[in-house]
């Protein structure tokens, strides 16, 4: 049966990508965002969704809740519609639309052949910004966790090496020792930490305990690493705003939980800013 799932998910997002690749990346981000307020719904629960919001905003309404929930899918549906758009991004005109602060950082970072540790979150369209990032010159690899539709996969895959990053490393210990290698011929690293993963540590998360990757805190104890945070938000339509934060020094002597800890504070920050424009539907404090 979930070959079968699998396989039909395969041939809508195939045929919307077609339809989608007819129009221009602004129609096609519009049309998205309204399609998944509607099907959204259907493939996620409501309950975990309203349940995530509720653990951060616990004196929520309901109609704050709803209207959170329904421009979540929307920037969701955008996001799915911009995949296809992606070159357009990196190489043509649109990528105007992305306004950059910070970049004398990753310029500095570049100039020094500096070895840092990018971190960040699913917010608004979180592929742009390692896709800005080695645009900028940098050698990077990015961590990544494949989609669960094997057959939808290998199509994600392709774009985000051809257009975003050429070094994707999938996450587990295959992934661990291609990280190490590119990590000796000092490439920086990137790396979403708001994903719930099963090889985590139980951290604090807006002050309840999720399972949070550590990924992070073991490069900076083994390799002294500097983190940079990057953020991203959903200005309006297709503009965004990337912000490349200034490195935080963690000392190698600290424990993991404290900097990963530390790491997850930051993310809140960035997740409070525009809480429409974060995944809330993952289960994230299971």
């Amino acid at each position: 049966m979930k070959i079968i799932k699998y396989f039909i998910e395969f041939l809508f997002v195939i045929i919307l990508f077609f339809l989608f690749f007819l129009l221009r990346p602004k129609l096609s981000s519009y049309i998205s965002g309204k399609l998944f307020e509607i099907i959204g719904p259907f493939f996620k629960s409501k309950k975990i969704i309203h349940k995530n919001m509720q653990r951060v905003f616990p004196d929520i309404k309901i109609e704050r809740l709803n209207e959170l929930t329904s421009l979540m899918w929307n920037n969701y549906g955008r996001i799915f519609a911009e995949y296809i758009f992606i070159r357009n991004f990196r190489f043509g005109k649109i990528n105007s639309n992305i306004e950059i602060e910070g970049q004398e950082i990753l310029d500095k970072i570049k100039k020094e052949n500096t070895q840092v540790i990018f971190i960040s979150g699913h917010l608004s369209n979180f592929e742009l910004m390692a896709m800005h990032i080695v645009k900028s010159g940098i050698n990077l690899c990015t961590i990544y966790r494949p989609l669960n539709n094997f057959f939808l996969n290998p199509i994600m895959e392709k774009i985000r090496s051809k257009y975003i990053c050429e070094y994707q490393i999938k996450k587990g210990i295959g992934g661990l020792k291609k990280l190490i290698n590119l990590k000796n011929k000092n490439f920086s690293t990137a790396l979403m930490i708001d994903q719930r993963v099963s090889e985590g540590i139980h951290a604090k998360f807006f002050n309840d305990s999720a399972l949070t990757t550590t990924i992070p805190s073991q490069l900076i104890k083994k390799y002294n690493t500097p983190i940079v945070p990057v953020s991203i938000e959903r200005i309006e339509g297709i503009k965004f705003k990337i912000k490349i934060m200034k490195p935080i020094f963690f000392s190698n002597t600290e424990s993991e939980k404290n900097i990963t800890e530390n790491l997850n504070k930051i993310l809140e920050k960035m997740i409070l800013k525009r809480p429409e424009q974060w995944i809330w539907s993952h289960n994230r404090w299971k």
